[in-house]
């Protein structure tokens, strides 16, 4: 019995050894994916970026983008094999049913959007709109009534417990 084949979109992060063998790490990814019955339409390195965060310790990865037709089944083996990897720090499998081979191989990154940061004084809300400033001042210093006396004091005045 033949098990349908899905088509795939594996994002691999690798460490340094993306960047410093580059033929390597396309060559263990290919591994990883024909291990698990996997059929390679497009393999290519996609982009080495710096991460947004660290992981595994490093602060820059390479991307390899593939492109697969596999069972349904590969995916967690796929995904198991890059846990036990060293070398991948993290792999993103989904389901690619929508894209055609013309679009797999044209896939480039795209640039990095260098956000605008805002001081984060502007980012406060300010005046009468709901924000920090919008309520009344105090009167007196206080918006509640005085408290009255405490435990230690009502026990002293009433009965003590001598």
């Amino acid at each position: 019995m033949e098990q349908a084949m899905n088509q795939y979109e594996a994002m691999f992060l690798m460490g340094p050894k993306g960047t410093t063998e580059p033929e390597a790490a396309l060559g263990m990814c290919r591994g990883i994916i024909e291990r698990h019955g996997g059929k390679i339409i497009v393999l290519k390195k996609w982009d080495e970026r710096k991460l947004a965060y660290e992981v595994e310790g490093q602060k820059r990865g390479t991307y390899i983008i593939s492109f697969f037709r596999g069972p349904g089944g590969a995916v967690a083996g796929i995904e198991r094999d890059v846990k036990l990897s060293e070398d991948i720090l993290r792999v993103l499998v989904m389901r690619a049913d929508h894209v055609n081979e013309t679009e797999m191989a044209a896939v480039e990154p795209q640039p990095i959007q260098v956000r605008e940061e805002r001081p984060s004084y502007d980012r406060m809300p300010m005046g009468g709109d709901g924000g920090y400033d919008s309520r009344p001042p105090r009167s007196g210093g206080y918006d509640r009534p005085p408290r009255g006396p405490r435990r230690e004091e009502s026990a002293d005045a009433g009965g003590g417990k001598e």
